[in-house]
């Protein structure tokens, strides 16, 4: 039996991408150098200026020199390659999300298999700083609605996060295993936060609450396992509840 190997696929260089890019400005009316005191390439058209570094993968390196180049003019550019089969770059949404914030714009030249295609996703532009007060006004939410801090900052997606609503669902658990069978009236004159009391209860996010009948709650064998977790991982976090 015979195997055919498949034809090895062209690695692409720096170099490769500049044809592309020379044709794509040159059309465009702009004079071209190249190696032009330390920049990749250099396009003129009357007083502008453009600067285009290459490099074929985005890298912390490529950003930090464009964001150097704009010390010499406003329009810099990055250029990558997007090789065959290839739709995106990765996270392309965040890469321009912090390109856009160094005005520096991003270029991409698409190599297809007998062609090629340059692609300018985004132009430099001053950056007009914008606060999402949503988010902004989430997170003092979540910080003013905890009872303290009960893990370090850097912990994995996996782990558990001791948020607010969950310290206020462990403190709701405590109530009524202290209580036993309980109205969310009577809740609410021990709780820090009544107003969160009956949205929790009737969420039941974690499946550890029972209404056992109208207006009448308890906390149940899911939520009791729950708590001596908690009590045994966070006692400093479960012994404000006792």
């Amino acid at each position: 039996m015979s195997v055919t190997k498949k034809p090895a696929i062209k690695k692409i260089k720096e170099s490769d991408l500049y044809d592309p890019l020379k044709v794509y400005l040159e059309n465009q009316g702009y004079i071209l150098g190249a190696e032009v005191q330390d920049c990749d390439l250099v396009a003129l058209k009357g007083d502008e200026m453009v600067i285009v570094e290459l490099k074929t993968s985005v890298t912390l390196s490529l950003v930090i020199q464009a964001a150097r180049r704009k010390d010499i003019c406003d329009s810099v550019y990055i250029a990558v390659p997007l090789g065959q089969g290839k739709k995106s770059l990765p996270n392309g949404k965040g890469l321009k999300n912090l390109l856009r914030k160094l005005e520096v714009g991003l270029i991409v030249v698409r190599f297809m298999k007998t062609k090629t295609r340059v692609e300018v996703l985004l132009h430099p532009s001053p950056y007009e700083k914008r606060y999402r007060r949503r988010k902004q006004a989430a997170i003092l939410r979540e910080m003013d609605g905890r009872y303290g801090e009960f893990h370090k900052g850097g912990i994995t997606t996996r782990e558990e996060r001791i948020t607010a609503y969950r310290q206020e669902c462990i403190r709701l658990a405590s109530l009524l295993k202290r209580r036993g069978e309980t109205s969310p009236a009577e809740l609410k004159k021990e709780s820090a936060r009544p107003d969160k009391v009956q949205p929790i209860l009737a969420n039941n996010l974690y499946g550890w609450f029972d209404r056992v009948s109208r207006g009448v709650y308890r906390v149940n064998d899911t939520g009791l396992t729950a708590l001596e977790r908690y009590e045994r991982d966070f006692p400093e976090l479960t012994d404000l509840f006792k």
